[in-house]
């Protein structure tokens, strides 16, 4: 989406050339994007393209070598996870960072515990806390009947949610999600993805990382393809298909190669095949003839 399709808002958040070194090693190489309000951006990269990395220094874990971060068009220095949660960027990651053995309500609280009354070390306020937690995680189509289950019961997708709900109750204007489907089966993944897609209903921006495409596509409204560090660029999904998208994100100069390759591999090996079933034709031949003689 551009700024113009989108009444001249400012992207929720930018990135402008951002270059991340390690050492010698380049992780990232002028990588731009940028997110709108109600816009799902799907990061697209095969394992090695430098998606974590962009993760970390979007979420304030790592700070860019070069480059500048923007938030509602204003620059920013985000010195920590806690500098980016503060300004409403909610980073999901692929652990969840949540206890199996906790409760629902728990989990949701956890680091955020609210007491009952105004002194912030009064009792948690465990029944205000389960309520909440049972109508946020009814706002997207998951009937928890007791919130004080431990969260190991319940299934990756649904899993997924709690973490994503708790980002989203607690203010979070861009999610960024870290391959929230990659562990899962079809019916789970359909769970997480639908609720991306309520998320961006409700105007947040969505940075999907994944490096399958057939998830990101359905929910995707733009594409940004990484590949070692750099990008090819984003790509609004009426410019792109499925079929492109996955092309670029393996390198397409790649597979023409690996393509080419293989179809050498097979010429040469119907030819070693055909000498040697000349050769056998040519022993048993001469066997036959052997035989006739005697």
């Amino acid at each position: 989406m551009t700024d113009r399709a989108n009444g001249g808002a400012a992207p929720l958040v930018e990135l402008r050339d951002i270059v991340k070194r390690f050492g010698s090693v380049i992780a990232l190489n002028g990588v731009t994007m940028k997110v709108h309000a109600g816009e799902v951006m799907c990061l697209l990269g095969d394992n090695g393209a430098g998606k974590s990395t962009l993760i970390k220094t979007l979420s304030g874990v790592h700070q860019p070598t070069e480059g500048q971060i923007l938030i509602d068009g204003e620059p920013v220095m985000m010195s920590s996870p806690r500098d980016a949660l503060d300004r409403g960027i909610a980073t999901v990651y692929q652990d969840l960072a949540m206890i199996p053995l906790m409760s629902i309500t728990r989990n949701f609280f956890m680091g955020r515990e609210f007491g009952k009354g105004r002194s912030p070390l009064g009792r948690f306020d465990i029944a205000g806390a389960n309520r909440i937690a049972k109508e946020e995680m009814g706002k997207i189509g998951i009937d928890v009947r007791d919130p004080t289950q431990a969260v190991g019961t319940l299934s990756g997708g649904e899993r997924q949610c709690v973490a994503i709900a708790r980002a989203v109750y607690f203010g979070a204007r861009v999610l960024i999600l870290d391959e929230p489907t990659s562990a899962l089966g079809v019916k789970q993944a359909s769970v997480v993805l639908r609720y991306v897609a309520q998320a961006r209903a409700r105007g947040l921006g969505v940075i999907f990382i994944t490096h399958n495409v057939h998830h990101a596509y359905p929910v995707g409204d733009a594409f940004t393809i990484l590949n070692r560090g750099r990008t090819y660029g984003t790509f609004q999904k009426d410019e792109v298909s499925r079929e492109e998208v996955l092309n670029m994100m393996a390198g397409g100069k790649e597979l023409d190669e690996l393509s080419a390759e293989l179809e050498e591999f097979s010429r040469a090996d119907a030819a070693t095949a055909g000498a040697a079933e000349h050769t056998m034709a040519e022993g048993l031949h001469r066997e036959a003839e052997s035989l006739h003689k005697h």
